[in-house]
């Protein structure tokens, strides 16, 4: 038996392939793919190969490339010694672009860790939430990680630059954190439509450049928050003086290129703090010392869904079969504007 993986062969370039189905081992779990979403920031940063040498994208790339990490199955098989879970409950995970991949089902004990990579652990999906809105767990345990590190306080200004799948979370999770304002700023109309349909309370059709004049006229000095989820460098220096005086610029979008980013003098003069996050910053399980871990931010983020507090299903614009996997690749790079949520079918 074989399973169906999507790889990147080099610049531009992508195969499906065929490979032997593994069969899961003692504490594994082998998953049947139902859906998996395509990372466009992140995938489309390594698709295009849009980094600088050197840069940890450039140690990371390498071919042939297996891209995904936003994945929603059935489980199909157990190995030895698991007894959590049984054949044909639903799993999300931070599985591949494949029709089916190994989850490790066994967790650590409390307090402990175990060695982990982002696709080793699985979540349950839970009753009322469909397959394809629990693909987005990743990107909603990602966005997790920066409103956690920008210390929101009930109240907060917030301006949002780039609306792409992580700016449209971004503009949710501030809704929920009691924000009195969220400005989203896009130049592409169908995703300010989506950031006001989704709380954001003033969506500018600008750059960030260009929406100094009208966030200070919302805010007064500027927000206390701003986030850059473009991913592009030369966002930085345009979105810095949109923060008030010793507000916060939030880096959510990690850009291919960081050596292009350039500080202006709002960091020394008005005191805007800027706070990076990543993906891989919180640990994958609980311990005494970290009060939320990945998994406990995962099955956040599912709740959330469940209860329609926040909402992801009307974000997906596209479907494709794996099959027509390069379809999916020209849509987004020639009409990206038009394009949100790409979901792979592979039932």
């Amino acid at each position: 038996m074989t399973r169906t993986t999507l790889i990147f062969t080099g610049k531009e370039q992508l195969e499906l392939i065929s490979e032997p189905l593994p069969s899961p081992g003692p504490g594994q779990i082998l998953v049947q793919t139902t859906k998996s979403l395509i990372s466009t920031g992140t995938e489309g940063i390594v698709f295009s190969r849009n980094f600088a040498p050197g840069t940890h994208w450039d140690d990371w790339v390498k071919y042939p490339f297996r891209p995904g990490y936003l994945n929603a199955g059935k489980v199909v098989a157990i190995g030895e010694g698991v007894s959590h879970w049984k054949l044909g409950d639903r799993v999300a995970s931070r599985g591949p672009h494949s029709s089916h991949h190994l989850l490790s089902a066994s967790t650590p004990e409390p307090g402990g860790q175990t060695e982990f990579t982002p696709t080793s652990v699985g979540i349950p999906i839970p009753d009322g939430v469909s397959d394809e809105q629990a693909t987005w767990m990743g990107l909603g345990k990602i966005v997790q990680v920066g409103v956690r590190a920008a210390e929101h306080v009930m109240g907060d200004t917030v301006v949002v630059v780039g609306l792409g799948l992580l700016g449209q979370l971004v503009v949710q999770y501030a809704r929920l954190l009691g924000a009195s304002q969220v400005i989203a700023i896009d130049n592409a109309p169908l995703r300010l439509e989506l950031a006001a349909s989704h709380g954001a309370t003033l969506t500018l059709n600008s750059t960030a450049a260009d929406a100094l004049a009208a966030v200070r006229a919302a805010t007064g000095d500027g927000a206390d928050v701003v986030y850059d989820v473009t991913g592009h460098p030369s966002v930085l220096a345009t979105a810095l003086p949109l923060a008030r005086k010793h507000g916060k610029l939030l880096l959510l979008g990690d850009a291919g290129t960081p050596s292009l980013q350039t500080l202006t003098p709002d960091v020394v003069t008005r005191g805007v703090r800027i706070v990076g996050a990543h993906d891989m910053h919180p640990p994958q399980f609980p311990n005494p010392y970290v009060r939320w871990s990945a998994v406990q931010m995962y099955d956040l983020f599912l709740t959330y869904v469940q209860r329609n507090q926040i909402r992801v299903s009307d974000l997906i614009t596209h479907r494709f079969p794996p099959s027509r996997a390069q379809d999916a690749w020209n849509l987004l790079t020639r009409d990206r504007q038009n394009a949100m949520g790409v979901v792979y079918d592979w039932t």
